[in-house]
């Protein structure tokens, strides 16, 4: 293995250590030192990598969206497979969901250094968002719904970021039952809303 790929591999480990520390932790908890000691590696090494914990932070937030851009750039599966791998990537994992949408609101005010990254977030953004609203359009188009593609993403995001704030939530969590059954009820719901929008549509 080459030096340029020995230094991808080791960046590729270090943001999923971070992450699994994040997510345990929370932002208080995930000090760079305690990363370093769980990599065995020195703190100075941390640092050819990024240059500080907001970076660090901002950096995995695009790699959770390149993520989500390489699923939806799967030709193959059709728009309620597409929908239902969205919600469950967020319904799986709350706390990342949450955790995520939380830091990069802190960060877009009192980030330091970080611009030119959320500039490459928000082009990532554009590129999934593109995909989506072609693949929405189509979609509408083959149900007959007269749901705009607008209202329709805005729901989809609605229902996710709600449903993951809720099983997220310690509270609701020790009366909801199931999860899984609830995270199946929203993507049905999700699915069902076209249907339902233009069949009360036709009712007034």
């Amino acid at each position: 293995m080459d030096r340029q790929a020995q230094f991808r591999a080791r960046e590729a480990l270090i943001f999923q250590v971070a992450e699994q520390l994040l997510l345990e932790n929370g932002e208080s908890g995930m000090t760079l030192d305690a990363l370093a000691a769980e990599l065995d590696l020195a703190k100075g090494t941390l640092y050819k990598h990024f240059q500080s914990k907001d970076e660090l932070y901002i950096l995995l937030i695009i790699r959770n969206e390149k993520m989500l851009l390489e699923m939806i750039k799967d030709s193959d599966k059709a728009f309620p497979e597409h929908l239902a791998f969205f919600m469950l990537h967020h319904l799986h994992h709350p706390e990342r969901t949450v955790l995520f949408h939380q830091i990069e609101e802190r960060l877009s005010t009192t980030g330091v250094g970080i611009h030119h990254l959320f500039n490459e977030l928000y082009q990532i953004r554009k590129q999934r968002l593109r995909i989506i609203i072609r693949m929405t359009e189509s979609y509408l188009d083959s149900l007959e719904s007269i749901m705009s593609v607008r209202d329709y993403l805005a729901s989809i995001w609605a229902l996710t970021h709600g449903a993951a704030a809720i099983l997220n939530s310690s509270f609701y969590q020790r009366y909801m039952g199931s999860r899984d059954t609830l995270r199946v009820a929203y993507i049905d719901q999700a699915l069902a809303l076209p249907k339902q929008i233009s069949f009360a549509q036709s009712m007034l």
